[in-house]
């Protein structure tokens, strides 16, 4: 190898090392990370929606009073499904709390059912309400655990883009912005408390 062959060598040999160093390659590979597991998320939200016509079904046909709680979960529902929401997005601050908003009040809808219902001993008895409560519950779980690896991977992106000499290649060349985290409401995960005199008739 003569010397002009080296120098060249040398030369895209260290070029490539700068430009890996400016995060060209570790900035969309964070992204694309993040994004992949907020499709999981995605997912997990899905599974949950898809339970609730069946469940509703089964509680109609209970013929419970409580009307309120049932169309309230199915309005919470609608309106989580109702916010669509793209990759694009996970760095638009206003599209991800509409829809943070809405899976949220969904789950405190669920919430709320939960408690009522349990006054109803023939759902409690019922074994596919058993089972649709519990593929509920197997949703709520995945959601929580999918939504910890998404800010997981989300927070690792955003300091990526924000740290020295990665954050170069981030602003200049990919243009990158922070992706949003998912964060529940407080109390989302716990069922509220709920008068329920009027359905079973105890006003102590």
């Amino acid at each position: 190898m003569n010397l002009r062959n080296f120098g060249r060598l040398t030369v895209v040999a260290f070029v490539s090392l700068t430009l890996a160093a400016c995060g060209i390659n570790s900035v969309p590979t964070k992204e694309e990370a993040a994004k992949a597991q907020w499709a999981n998320v995605e997912a997990a939200q899905q599974r949950r929606h898809d339970v609730i016509p069946n469940l509703v079904s089964v509680v109609e046909a209970a013929a419970i009073s409580e009307e309120n709680i049932l169309t309230g979960v199915i309005e919470a529902r609608s309106k989580a499904m109702g916010v669509n929401i793209t990759t694009d997005d996970l760095s638009d601050p206003a599209e991800f709390e509409k829809m943070q908003q809405a899976e949220n009040q969904f789950t405190q809808a669920l919430g709320q059912f939960r408690t009522v219902v349990e006054a109803y001993p023939q759902l409690q008895s019922n074994a596919r309400f058993a089972d649709l409560m519990t593929e509920i519950e197997q949703s709520n779980n995945m959601i929580t655990t999918e939504i910890g690896r998404y800010n997981d991977a989300a927070r690792d992106f955003n300091t990526e883009i924000r740290t020295f000499p990665s954050s170069i290649g981030a602003n200049i060349i990919h243009g990158s912005e922070a992706l949003q985290y998912f964060e529940a409401a407080e109390g989302a995960q716990e069922n509220p408390d709920v008068d329920l005199s009027g359905i079973t008739g105890d006003d102590s």
